[in-house]
């Protein structure tokens, strides 16, 4: 165990999109972004945190792309859950690499490369020091891989959830398409809920706020934010 720098926490919830692990190359898995993934993960799992993972799938497909181009909402969301898949198996392997023992859960059955989403035996992984990564989103369709991170993250007893982004953390304006976005550090749930910031579908966001999970929202491209935010320091927004 890393004893140089404290956890703040025990147990976590990671939010990593899809389009994280595809790099600069527009679609698809880059060996070397999920490398990088895997190794700012390992760091905090060597600190003895408690690691579970949720990763989106629009890397692949993104079931509501697939909706407004015509295709049946439910059937284009099943697609997105079975990239979310590929995406977790992915980083698993990556993980496994770096000496980290996981376990994919799939909220849709398919015992042969997955376990199923069994709430207890998730909690009995991460006592052992595995990382639980959740694949297949909440297993519905209609609902993202946002609301499943809050969802599985509560269902754990995890303490907080971090989304990491590709980008510093939340702001009052798309920083892309606004020069003159002012960044938050710290704001309640209502307020992103009526201010309509687009950090987290409603449905997480209202979730999390039910239910007085934490959110801390940071740039997963800076080397080392995970291991800073599970220790305390000041990056990122928090949502609270």
């Amino acid at each position: 165990m890393n004893t140089s720098r404290r956890p703040e926490f025990k147990r976590v919830m990671i939010k990593l999109s899809g389009e994280a692990l595809m790099g600069n190359q527009g679609f698809g898995i880059e060996p070397e972004m999920i490398k990088y993934v895997a190794a700012e993960v390992a760091e905090i799992q060597k600190m003895g945190v408690q690691v579970s993972i949720v990763v989106g799938g629009g890397n692949i497909f993104r079931g509501i792309a697939g909706s407004s181009a015509g295709m049946d909402r439910a059937a284009a969301d099943n697609m997105g859950m079975l990239a979310t898949v590929i995406n977790s198996l992915a980083l698993s392997d990556a993980m496994e690499q770096y000496g980290v023992s996981t376990r994919v859960q799939s909220a849709i059955s398919m015992n042969e490369i997955a376990e199923p989403f069994i709430r207890r035996k998730a909690e009995r992984h991460l006592d052992k020091g595995r990382a639980v990564i959740f694949a297949a989103g909440t297993g519905n369709p209609y609902f993202t891989t946002d609301t499943a991170a809050v969802l599985r993250a509560q269902e754990i007893h995890a303490e907080i959830l971090f989304k990491a982004t590709q980008v510093d953390g939340v702001y009052n304006k798309d920083p892309s398409a606004h020069k003159h976005a002012a960044f938050i550090k710290k704001i309640s749930y209502m307020e992103v809920i009526e201010q309509q910031l687009h950090v987290m579908d409603m449905t997480a966001i209202s979730l999390a706020m039910d239910n007085g999970l934490p959110l801390h929202i940071f740039n997963l491209h800076t080397k080392g934010n995970i291991a800073k935010a599970v220790c305390g320091e000041a990056i990122g927004t928090r949502i609270y």
